[in-house]
């Protein structure tokens, strides 16, 4: 068994294999690193439904500024025949 020095006072791995800590500790980042990739994935995909729904309402407005403006233009043209 391997003891550290660590301020002057001896300390013993809390596994006989240090190794084992090791391993343990990477599984935990592993899953810590796993769990931040699905939150930005989340993340993400919020935005780029926020963004899609952004550009729908762009072409409902353009669709109706369109239809305002032939519908503008029919007005003038049905008074100007009058």
């Amino acid at each position: 068994m391997s003891f550290q020095t660590t301020n002057n006072y001896l300390t013993a791995p809390t596994s006989p294999n240090p190794y084992i800590t090791r391993k343990l500790n990477n599984i935990d980042e592993a899953k810590m690193m796993k769990e931040e990739k699905n939150n930005w994935t989340k993340i993400y995909h919020k935005t780029l439904k926020g963004l899609e729904a952004m550009i729908d309402m762009q072409k409902q407005v353009k669709n109706m500024i369109k239809i305002a403006e032939e519908t503008n233009t029919i007005i003038t043209e049905i008074k100007i025949q009058f």
